[in-house]
């Protein structure tokens, strides 16, 4: 039977690893900028949602260890970001402000080397990709409490702008302070839905005399909590690591089924395919009677799977008609799918990226 590690034992045999991982990550750095000089030469795509995804379900599958497919895609996402940033350094857009939620899921994939612009609205994002000012944008599309996000549904309508990828994320609430009391918190800052979908944390921590101040965002919230040690924020965890703010209690909303889907967009960009893709399209049908049923038949007919159908109102002249959000699993160049785009010219193409909900 080995012989069990002392403490100072372990720690050197880590130190040890460490420093292995260093010399192969430093070789696989060496490697990427190789392959982003080759790029240069051949204006091949920095970015490739397909082959990072591909990457991280061939780890999860080879991983015996503690390592889950959660831990793996975390680790690896961080290299992937360091890689493209030494190919080819990348500015990201985000819907601002600087800690929001969005801000978190643009730093999940674009890591902590990447340059963020935060901007004030969903339409200056699309603006700066669309003037190539970014590379890609992060924008919200929708939340499984509060629905779709109809400016993002209308820029994609309006605009020649692709979806790159998407991420689902949880949207996980901390309660943040400098002071590690509880019952020194006088007042405690957010914004007025995170407060609502907290309610049952703040009910049970809190008698009616703690003072619930509004603000226009939670990133703003921690800006005021690590002002005030009497204050608490309810804010996302990027925002927290923002202003140094301890977290208190993490996971504090009343529902954990709380996700919103963000959208990576670029301009004139198409991935390849990855076996588990995602399309996403616009249609602008006529108005006689019968012709969404005789639209969709067609997917029925080449056997593609339809995951969402949604309708907007779109001005075609002096009239208003319907467009359709459709999104459904497969690739644009997928055979099938292809015979539906020829057939129909009245489809716009958003997006066919790697499938992750």
């Amino acid at each position: 039977m080995e012989k069990e590690l002392s403490i100072e034992q372990a720690r050197t045999k880590i130190d040890s690893i460490d420093h292995q991982l260093l010399i192969l990550l430093n070789e696989r750095m060496e490697i990427v900028k190789a392959i982003g000089d080759l790029k240069k030469t051949t204006k091949a795509a920095v970015y490739r949602p397909e082959r990072e995804q591909a990457i991280l379900s061939r780890l999860s599958e080879l991983s015996t260890g503690r390592l889950n497919a959660k831990a793996i895609d975390a680790i690896f996402l961080e290299i992937f970001a360091v890689s493209r940033n030494i190919e080819l350094p990348e500015k990201v857009a985000f819907l601002g402000p600087e800690g929001s939620f969005t801000h978190q899921a643009a730093e999940s994939r674009f890591g902590a080397m990447s340059e963020y612009i935060a901007l004030k609205t969903i339409r200056s994002v699309f603006e700066s990709v669309a003037t190539g000012r970014v590379r890609f944008g992060m924008v919200p599309v929708e939340n499984n409490q509060e629905g779709i996000v109809t400016d993002t549904v209308n820029l994609l309508s309006n605009l020649d702008i692709n979806i790159v990828a998407e991420i689902p994320m949880p949207i996980h609430f901390t309660f943040c302070s400098v002071n590690d009391s509880v019952n020194s918190i006088k007042k405690i800052y957010s914004k007025d839905i995170a407060f609502g979908q907290c309610r049952e944390f703040i009910d049970n921590y809190f008698d009616e005399n703690i003072e619930l101040v509004p603000v226009e965002s939670t990133s703003r919230a921690a800006l005021l909590a690590s002002e005030d040690e009497s204050s608490a924020a309810i804010c996302s965890n990027i925002a927290a690591k923002m202003y140094n703010l301890p977290m208190l209690f993490e996971n504090i909303e009343d529902s954990a089924n709380n996700y919103t889907r963000f959208l990576i967009i670029s301009d004139d960009f198409k991935n390849q395919q990855s076996g588990n893709d995602k399309t996403t399209i616009l249609a602008k049908l006529s108005a006689e009677p019968g012709s969404l049923a005789k639209f969709l038949q067609n997917f029925y007919q080449a056997g593609i799977n339809l995951t969402k159908i949604e309708s907007y109102p779109a001005k075609v002249g002096k009239t208003f008609n319907y467009q359709f959000l459709l999104e459904f699993e497969g690739h644009y160049l997928d055979e099938n799918i292809d015979k539906i785009f020829k057939k129909h010219k009245e489809i716009k193409w958003l997006g066919s990226y790697p499938k992750l909900c």
